[in-house]
């Protein structure tokens, strides 16, 4: 049955928050005390995990995100938290011990193997007056359940099957947590998880038997059962229907770290949004699918410096910050792009004129792959490290993403920002970005170029001189 949209009241994620670190590095040679393999660290990375991923992810959609989770007061905990508050708000919930930590360390992007730490978990206490009201005045609710004590809860259980009707309840099990509550309009366990429920879901030749399973079990509106790179089946009143997921690069490896937080947001936020559960579904499956080809968690991870090795930047990361942080906000984010090569006052101005049409700019900086395809094997001049450097030293720049293709097409379909600033006078000559940015609801503005500057003409005078 189709719900009527919930205007805009925020989304409540609830569930167990942890803290995911990525170490990556490379590996050439084994130990000479061990069969193991040698890595050397070249960066630490960390994200939020869990309940705080998926609240992450609807942030990032400009959603209004309430998490209410419990958080260790300990150093990871602390970290979570001024990761998450920028861009959601948190709610907490009595919890006792250590921050769940999991440490990913990898090579060559394989990971060799996961570490995981901290105790801590909810207490079965009575919830506040704060949190109840949350959960009543909610758009939608979504439990990520990552096995911690929140979904033990009784009060919150309580809570949660009392919601009103009009408000759309999605719940990501887990085998280690307790038993979604009948109330719940979808339940979405990935395969494996639902093995850890019903023993008809470990034959994985018939996921629509195991969906079915799983309503009569659980006796709530829907199951969907996902099954990664083959889609998902959701079994509801009315049968069964599979959701086919769009094909993989074979090769092209990819991490799917997060994949099943990104599906069960975009459900959550699709239902909140008036969509049926099948519409939801689909929804997921696409979203996910993109989440995955986009790079996964991995990309979303904030950068912490190693102490003995030097870090390597993220331009990417720093840009998708900073377009979160806008969308919360609701502001207009902007962008430009180029190679910005020997910088002039030329660059400058076009950069103060592109940041006063928003609240934010993200300059899109061609690679020196890039910069050598467009302009030859004598360009740049100056390396993209050293040309993304001098950028965000300027003070219109927010942040730069930097790219390998010819055109930043790609990039700005991914990042999305508000307006698309060209340079120059095009003479009624089409931008070839322009329809990117038309197609998903931006716009191009043309800015003046300031006369007698050009990086060309700079290198030919330096030539001539020299």
């Amino acid at each position: 049955m189709r719900r009527e949209a919930s205007g805009h009241a925020p989304l409540v994620i609830v569930g167990d928050v942890l803290l995911d670190v990525d170490v990556d590095g490379h590996a050439e040679r084994l130990c000479p005390d061990a069969p193991v393999p040698v890595i050397d660290v070249l960066a630490r990375r960390s994200r939020p995990g869990g309940a705080g991923l998926a609240a992450l992810l609807a942030a990032q959609e400009g959603t209004q995100v309430t998490l209410v989770a419990g958080i260790g007061d300990d150093e990871a905990g602390r970290t979570l938290t001024g990761m998450l508050d920028e861009q959601v708000e948190l709610v907490p919930l009595a919890f006792r011990g250590t921050t769940a930590c999991k440490t990913r360390v990898r090579a060559a992007g394989q990971s060799l193997v996961r570490m995981d730490s901290g105790e801590g978990a909810v207490l079965d206490e009575p919830l506040g007056e704060h949190a109840r009201a949350v959960l009543q005045n909610a758009g939608a609710v979504l439990v990520a359940d990552y096995g911690r004590g929140t979904t033990h809860n009784a009060s919150l259980r309580h809570a949660l099957g009392d919601l009103p009707p009009s408000v759309p309840l999605v719940w990501d099990p887990h085998p280690r947590g307790a038993e979604p509550v009948a109330r719940a309009d979808l339940v979405v366990p990935n395969r494996s998880e639902a093995a850890g429920f019903d023993a008809l879901a470990q034959q994985p030749s018939a996921p629509p038997g195991t969906a079915e399973a799983l309503l009569k079990r659980w006796g709530c509106g829907a199951v969907a059962v996902t099954l990664g790179a083959e889609g998902a089946v959701l079994a509801s009143g009315v049968g069964t229907e599979t959701f086919a997921a769009s094909p993989v690069d074979p090769n092209v490896d990819v991490d799917t770290c997060g994949a099943g937080d990104s599906f069960a947001a975009t459900a959550a936020l699709a239902m909140s949004r008036g969509a049926s559960c099948a519409e939801a579904v689909a929804a997921a499956v696409e979203e996910a699918g993109r989440f995955v080809a986009r790079g996964g968690a991995g990309r979303l991870a904030a950068a912490i410096p190693d102490r003995q090795q030097p870090m390597p930047y993220s331009g990417r990361t720093d840009a998708f910050d900073v377009a979160a942080r806008v969308r919360r906000r609701r502001g207009r984010l902007v962008a430009t792009g180029g190679c910005f090569d020997l910088l002039h006052p030329g660059h400058v101005r076009l950069l103060e004129r592109a940041r006063a049409l928003g609240d934010a700019l993200v300059v899109c900086l061609n690679s020196d792959v890039s910069v050598r395809h467009l302009k030859g094997p004598g360009r740049p001049v100056v390396c993209e490290q050293d040309r993304r450097r001098l950028l965000l030293a300027l003070e219109p720049v927010d942040a730069v993403a930097v790219f390998d293709e010819s055109s930043p097409a790609a990039l700005l379909d991914e990042l999305r920002p508000d307006v698309w600033v060209k340079g120059g006078d095009y003479g009624g000559v089409a931008i070839p970005e322009s329809e990117v940015v038309r197609r998903y609801g931006g716009c191009t503005e043309i800015v003046p170029i300031e006369d007698g500057y050009s990086t060309s003409r700079l290198l030919t005078s330096l030539r001539a001189v020299g």
